[in-house]
């Protein structure tokens, strides 16, 4: 292999938000993700909705008031 131009690989713990953490390598000093296996819903059975910009309450929102006005014609 040459030298100089492969990048630096690291050991590095993974960290969720939920607090679960996983030891591994990359090439990136630091690793933190927003949903894990830990916490995923698919994994956990359980409904979760990560919405960091609020579309989900747009379009609830925007389905009651399509909701109210089709009632009223």
């Amino acid at each position: 292999m040459k030298e100089g131009i492969h990048p630096k690989y690291f050991e590095v713990v993974a960290t969720c938000v939920c607090g679960a953490s996983v030891q591994m390598g990359s090439t990136k000093n630091q690793i933190r993700v927003e949903i894990c296996s830990s916490c995923h819903p698919f994994y956990t059975g359980q409904q979760k909705i990560v919405d960091t910009e609020g579309r989900v309450d747009r379009f609830v929102k925007r389905y009651k008031l399509d909701k109210d006005k089709a009632a009223v014609k």
